[in-house]
């Protein structure tokens, strides 16, 4: 590959779809970073319209994730490839990442079928939120059909994250917290399965207790006439990880025997696209054409004279008569 091909998007993608390793990676790199070769490999990734079967893991920092993920790709890999995003918080100042996640799954380093990448939280037109499907995309193109999501910690970028899989695992530890705390959390909303890792510790009897009263107080047609199962796992010895797996593949065949797989994707991109659609306005409000009215705005509202809503009204105006402009210079 010529050094110009290194960074042109089509020419990557050609390569990744024959299986060239490096150009995938440079084609997340590309996804990560955001602007306009980002949006090309979007394009590209979203015309091949494969699109691969999606597992959120997600929970509290801890709880072991990633030692259960590492044992889920082994297990997934005797089918067929596997793809892995591991989501590593980055710092707010420097925007760098530990990429914890990734050393813990060094035992697949070597397997071509195995393609494990580092994702963090670098601020991106959209975010996460809008980068993750695109990654999604890319690895499907790829050739992966299968793709491992794992976020770090419970906020609610995690939850949006983990939210846009097929199939969401929230993971706990025993001693999770009373049934108060469970019927509170926000990451329930959002579960396929409940694992509770490191089960061999005590108060795991206890956390399935919880969970399984929560389970008892939730109409099943707000789930869609799913019950979450809960599986125990100590996924350092991969116990129960079999299980966990089975109970992922059962969940795949309610969605596809019921027509919700596609009915979910649906309502996935319908989310994606309004996440696009709010991060252009940002962006379009944060650009230096716009940095005299939106001073003037803000200076306005801290002086009282007009309200929050006067303020978004204003700033949508002026966004509005600025794209009417153009469009009568370009027709001129």
């Amino acid at each position: 590959m010529s050094p110009a091909d290194r960074n042109d998007p089509t020419s990557l993608f050609k390569a990744a779809q024959a299986g060239d390793r490096v150009s995938l990676a440079r084609l997340l790199s590309l996804v990560e970073r955001g602007g306009a070769p980002s949006r090309v490999t979007a394009v590209l990734a979203y015309q091949a319209k494969l699109t691969a079967y999606t597992v959120g893991i997600t929970g509290a920092p801890g709880a072991g994730k990633s030692t259960l993920v590492d044992q889920l790709i082994a297990i997934a890999r005797a089918s067929d490839q596997v793809g892995v995003l591991a989501i590593d918080p980055s710092s707010p100042f420097s925007g760098g990442a530990i990429l914890g996640d990734r050393v813990r799954m060094q035992n697949h380093a070597l397997d071509d079928g195995v393609f494990i990448r580092s994702m963090a939280t670098r601020g991106q037109l959209g975010g996460l939120a809008v980068a993750v499907p695109d990654a999604v995309r890319v690895l499907s193109a790829a050739g992966f059909p299968m793709v491992l999501i794992e976020t770090v910690g419970v906020g609610q970028q995690e939850v949006s994250i983990a939210s846009a899989a097929d199939t969401t695992v929230v993971v706990v530890n025993p001693g999770w917290g009373d049934s108060i705390q469970a019927n509170k959390a926000g990451l329930m909303e959002i579960a396929d399965l409940f694992v509770i890792n490191k089960a061999d510790r005590p108060g795991a009897p206890e956390t399935r207790r919880d969970l399984e009263q929560m389970l008892d107080l939730t109409d099943l047609d707000d789930l869609d006439g799913w019950r979450p199962p809960v599986v125990e796992t100590v996924a350092s010895a991969g116990d129960g990880c079999d299980q966990l797996w089975d109970a992922v593949g059962r969940h795949r065949a309610h969605l596809t025997e019921r027509g919700l797989l596609d009915e979910r994707r649906r309502r996935r991109l319908e989310r994606e696209f309004r996440q696009i659609l709010v991060a252009r306005v940002e962006q379009r409000i944060d650009s230096s054409q716009f940095g005299e009215v939106l001073a003037e705005v803000t200076k306005a509202l801290a002086a009282g004279d007009i309200d929050p809503y006067e303020a978004a009204d204003r700033m949508l105006i002026d966004i509005a008569n600025h794209e009417a402009r153009i469009d009568d210079d370009s027709s001129a």
